[in-house]
């Protein structure tokens, strides 16, 4: 039997596992560019209106840091693609990085790949499987987007450069994750490794970019896999060939990630956890305090974010008006708003943004249920004093109050900047208000989660899968002209555009009976079903 004996197999399962999660993300990721291309067509559809774009962008340090450096101002290509070069290379990273490790390592810690090692498979086929799929999907992401961007009208030069750049820098981080999931002793620290690593990456990008002046880049963007995918510079020179350092590295690291393979236990990764105590401590000795413990690191995390990206997006708000200059993007930007200001217009578009992503957070804490059911963890911690209702609620509530929190930090973080760099204190308060309004959709997200967890705790993805049709509905819907009753499923089209639409409370007092509704009829169920451990 050789090392990559049952490498097909794995494949093909792996791809039946993930046969409603991949082509649900390649579908966000491709509607998301294609639509990001059309709309900045209609935006900018003169060379002269294009240089006042680019010029705005290029002289704010906050825009540069953000999304990178425009190369060519003429070029409607990579004005259109500005921002999903810079942001957009960070997603794919993470899909990769997640990817790569769900099926290494997240298998290894829940037996599965045990089980599979059982049989005909050699020691190098997980390894091997998962990489290949993170491959096909990243194929197919660049593929796609590719065709998509020369379908709305963009050169088909560029539009290859961009669909390879995103799958040169998923690559990289996909060999990142590979040897993340060989040093790390569980799944959640072999993700928070390769997340930090993307972090890094675009942090370094964003040095060299605001430092290598409007000739070129500076150094630290040839040190960082983001950098690199950028210096293709799609539809500003096409420069192909230096994806070819995103493939060294890629090599580098599955070599790296191979050998480490071949010396470490199975299911055990190089750094070992510490042992934990044989008695739990006074402040660990509830359910409510371990999953505190549980989550601390990983809401303290999404806190940090969410405070970073805020004030960033709150100091670029006032250079507005010069970016977006042309009367089609105005139309535009106050379109998706709800409101005849260009600033309020942006504010609230942003804020939904976060509102997908803290629905995200709040379905994610949620499945720590299901997660602790299915290893068995659960039974464990029931077969005491604990009763079901409170160790549902335990997660639950951290959900709920994080999901606050990040809304309050995000919305408060932006109007403090935005106050800054105006000098202008007196929307402070009706800036927080319009990030917090949109957490009764949060809330019913959670909500979902919640109910799916204790009725149906197998289909739990169908949490995830309504979130990604609510996003796509929600960024494409408008710009597409879809029907109205297809926009009203969403619980997030009900919210008031704030700052700059009127108040409407009877949405939001709605939406929060709905999802307590949602979350008392998880628990009760919870509570009257067997454990699924199997």
């Amino acid at each position: 039997m050789t090392s990559f004996a049952g490498t097909w197999q794995l494949m093909r399962l792996a791809l039946r596992r993930d046969r409603v999660l991949l082509p649900a993300w390649i579908a966000i990721f491709v509607g998301m560019t294609i639509v990001s291309a059309a709309g900045t067509v209609a935006l900018y559809p003169d060379e002269s209106s294009r240089i006042v774009a680019a010029a705005a962008i290029n002289k704010v340090p906050t825009f540069v840091a953000m999304y990178g450096r425009v190369w060519d101002p003429t070029s409607l290509g990579e004005l259109s693609m500005i921002k999903m070069s810079g942001l957009g290379a960070v997603f794919i990273s993470i899909l990769a990085a997640l990817l790569m490790i769900r099926h290494t390592r997240a298998d290894e810690e829940s037996g599965r790949s045990e089980l599979l090692a059982a049989g005909p498979i050699g020691p190098l086929a997980p390894l091997a499987s998962a990489f290949a799929v993170t491959l096909l999907s990243l194929v197919a992401i660049g593929g796609m987007s590719a065709a998509g961007l020369a379908a709305v009208g963009l050169p088909l030069d560029g539009s290859i450069a961009f669909g390879l750049a995103w799958i040169a820098v998923g690559l990289v981080f996909a060999g990142v994750a590979a040897v993340t999931a060989q040093v790390s002793a569980s799944a959640r620290a072999a993700d928070a490794f390769a997340l930090i690593a993307i972090a890094v990456a675009y942090i370094v990008r964003a040095i060299g970019d605001l430092t290598g002046g409007a000739d070129g880049s500076g150094v630290a963007t040839w040190l960082s896999p983001i950098g690199w995918s950028q210096q293709a510079r799609a539809y500003a020179g096409d420069n192909v060939a230096v994806l070819l350092v995103s493939v060294g590295a890629t090599a580098v690291l599955v070599v790296v990630a191979v050998a480490l393979n071949r010396t470490r236990d199975f299911g055990a990764g190089l750094l070992h956890e510490r042992t934990g105590r044989a008695r739990a401590q006074a402040p660990l000795a509830s359910v409510w305090a371990l999953a505190i413990r549980q989550q601390s690191l990983l809401v303290f995390a999404w806190l940090l974010s969410y405070a970073i990206v805020g004030a960033l997006m709150g100091t670029i708000a006032s250079d507005l008006h010069e970016l977006l200059s042309t009367p089609q993007a105005s139309q535009m930007i106050t379109a998706l708003g709800g409101t005849s200001s260009v600033v309020d217009g942006f504010i609230s578009l942003e804020f939904g943004i976060f509102a997908f992503a803290t629905a995200a957070f709040g379905i994610s804490i949620t499945r720590r249920t299901t997660s602790e059911e299915a290893a068995g963890r659960a039974e464990l911690v029931l077969a005491g004093s604990v009763s079901r209702a409170s160790y549902v609620m335990s997660q639950v509530v951290i959900a709920l109050v994080g999901s606050t929190a990040l809304m309050f930090v995000q919305g408060a973080a932006f109007a403090l900047a935005d106050a800054q760099q105006t000098g202008n204190p007196a929307h402070l308060g009706t800036d927080i208000a319009a990030a917090l309004v949109w957490l009764p959709a949060v809330w019913t997200m959670t909500g979902l989660a919640v109910l799916l967890t204790g009725g149906l705790p197998r289909a739990f993805t169908v949490a995830w899968g309504a979130l990604v049709l609510i996003i796509v509905a929600g960024e494409l819907g408008a710009l597409l002209d879809w029907p109205s009753w297809v926009l009203d499923l969403s619980p997030f089209s009900h919210i008031p555009a704030l700052p700059g639409a009127a108040m409407d409370w009877a949405p939001v007092i709605a939406l929060t009976a709905i999802a307590a509704a949602l979350i008392a009829a998880g628990t009760w169920l919870f509570a009257r079903r067997d454990l699924d451990t199997s």
